[in-house]
């Protein structure tokens, strides 16, 4: 997949394409709707199909006070989109500048101008240039103006309850430690992705040697808690043991029975594995299962017996 991170990047002569627009946060089942409808109607021609996207929701910068946090980061979101197979995506960032292009200006710097669009996909939700004031309808007039046309992919709903498919609902479930449930909603296990650093080493005196991850992941933290899950290795910068994948018991929070932990941290330890060296590689921790909530123990011997336990459970969520 290539990456544009600017229309004046994008080589003239690089379309016709098929483009799908959203801020895809979580590229979850209700947007890989919109991308595979996308796929479907370059299929029967010779255009490209593009996502465009942003480096941010927009509403950091337009409201932030009620900006939710994201569910994954921009390398994150790349990676997620390169997976659905399309050919580009045009990352836009979304500063004060693109704020405040009209509709029409969007329209034809982004769309017609740089990607020679010949079809757009949006959500009904989706809304474009200043203000927010461009809609679908809105869209469909610039279409029958610039000649392209505009689909309105419908919701995927969950078919208990009818609920939409959305990033909010994926949030709830983290909030809620259902790994489980959000993993069905987004298609693949929810994961945080960083640089693995020195920590307090507490875990290894205690036989559970751990990868912590630096505060500055990407990624949505789900619940405290003890999770089962995998560690995928990415390798150092000189790109030493790229994509091997460990079983791994992974906990989330402040670790309480020492309470000397000033902030909440993604620690995995990978199972059976006690002199694997992951400091400076960067890593993805995904979750699938959650094994019990975070408490406080009573003297160190406790907390070792549970950690114990933990393996155990993890092992057998994990076969």
């Amino acid at each position: 997949m290539i990456v544009f991170r600017d229309p004046a990047e994008v080589p003239s002569g690089f379309g016709p394409s098929v483009v799908a627009i959203g801020k895809f946060d979580g590229v979850h089942s209700g947007h890989r709707a919109v991308i595979d409808r996308a796929r479907v109607d370059a299929a029967t021609g010779d255009a490209r199909i593009v996502a465009v996207t942003f480096d941010r929701n927009p509403l950091a910068l337009l409201r932030p006070e009620i900006c939710p946090d994201a569910l994954i980061g921009v390398n994150q979101k790349l990676r997620l989109l390169a997976d659905t197979g399309i050919d580009a995506t045009l990352l836009l960032t979304f500063d004060r500048a693109l704020a405040d292009l009209t509709p029409r200006e969007f329209v034809q710097h982004v769309l017609v101008d740089a990607l020679d669009v010949r079809v757009v996909l949006v959500g009904g939700d989706f809304r474009f240039g200043r203000g927010g004031s461009g809609d679908p309808d809105a869209l469909r007039a610039f279409g029958s103006e610039f000649g392209f046309e505009v689909e309105v992919v419908e919701d995927v709903r969950a078919i208990e309850g009818g609920r939409r498919v959305s990033s909010t609902w994926v949030r709830e479930l983290l909030d809620a430690g259902d790994v489980a449930t959000a993993a069905r909603l987004l298609g693949r296990p929810p994961a945080v992705w960083g640089e693995v650093v020195h920590g307090l080493k507490r875990g290894r005196e205690l036989g559970y040697p751990t990868a912590n991850l630096s505060p500055e992941l990407e990624g949505f933290i789900p619940a405290d808690g003890v999770y089962a899950g995998w560690l995928v290795d990415e390798g150092s910068t000189d790109g030493l043991r790229p994509g091997i994948r460990y079983a791994a018991a992974i906990s989330v929070g402040t670790n309480p029975t020492f309470g000397d932990v000033p902030v909440r941290q993604v620690e995995a330890y990978v199972l059976d594995e006690t002199d694997l060296d992951l400091y400076g590689h960067r890593v993805e921790v995904q979750f699938t299962h959650r094994v019990r909530g975070m408490v406080a123990f009573e003297g160190i011997d406790a907390l070792i017996v549970q950690m114990g336990d933990d393996v155990e459970k993890v092992r057998k969520a994990l076969t």
